[in-house]
């Protein structure tokens, strides 16, 4: 999976049975675009759940005894919904530094961006992850990975109809959402979103600037030990899909200063 800090994962559909198969819309390309369109948020939701309970059994998911996931939970602490849907918040042990929200309302975080952040920037990060489904930014980017997918085909054949996703078609699924991308408005109004998060529970939205210059620095070569230099590759990727970093500092650094909010000392 491609390693990214802001990204959000969503699902797309596939036929259940061949006798669901409709023939008459799959010679349609109007029509597969028109059925692709026409999915409600609770049908994105369920295709969203079945890739990411996939996904979870083929991650090394950290159980409630672990010090990582016992420290989420308490950031996390009043933290239960968006937009109306439940969000559930799971921590996978690798030291790849990533976070991730999807249309389900499940939050992944990884060990690496626990290992490298503070409670707060880490928090400014979930808070720009849910700004992407708050904001419905994963609902359209769903929708254009299945319109520029093959599996847009089996939508139409289960006739609106919730199918089970198989094996080879949740991996269809990864891939064409890997090559998926939120605009850098888009970023731009998660990070908005990111910081506002922050001041809402009453943490100091600096953490959002300060969460970027540790990973400008990891993605600099900042340090060389083996750990952060692992990490520094990951994030030199994450960089090259999003706006500039620098600029991204800049525009968190800029409404904390106006807000009246002092920095923390690093």
């Amino acid at each position: 999976m491609k390693k990214l800090f802001i990204i959000l994962f969503a699902a797309i559909t596939c036929a259940s049975c061949t006798e669901q198969f409709n023939a008459a819309y799959l010679l349609s390309g109007g029509a597969k675009v028109a059925q692709a369109a026409s999915l409600t948020d609770e049908q994105i939701q369920a295709y969203v759940a079945q890739y990411v309970t996939q996904l979870d059994a083929e991650s090394p998911v950290l159980p409630e005894t672990s010090p990582y996931v016992k420290r989420v939970r308490n950031m996390t602490k009043g933290i239960t919904s968006v937009e109306g849907i439940p969000l559930n918040f799971k921590v996978y042990k690798t030291d790849d530094v990533n976070a991730f929200a999807c249309a389900d309302g499940s939050v992944r975080i990884y060990s690496g961006l626990l290992d490298r952040m503070s409670d707060d920037e880490v928090l400014g990060v979930i808070g720009h992850e849910i700004g992407h489904v708050a904001l419905k930014h994963s609902k359209k980017q769903f929708k254009q990975a299945l319109l520029t997918s093959a599996l847009r085909d089996a939508v139409v054949s289960t006739g609106g109809t919730i199918a089970v996703l198989t094996a080879s078609q949740l991996g269809d699924i990864g891939e064409a959402l890997m090559s998926a991308k939120f605009s850098r408005k888009q970023e731009n109004q998660a990070d908005d979103y990111g910081y506002d998060f922050l001041k809402a529970y009453g943490k100091n939205p600096w953490a959002m600037a300060m969460a970027f210059e540790k990973l400008l620095a990891m993605s600099s070569g900042g340090t060389s030990s083996g750990t952060q230099a692992a990490a520094s590759s990951a994030v030199s990727e994450i960089f090259s899909d999003h706006p500039a970093t620098e600029k991204r500092i800049e525009r968190m650094s800029a409404r904390a200063i106006s807000d009246g909010y002092k920095k923390p000392a690093q």
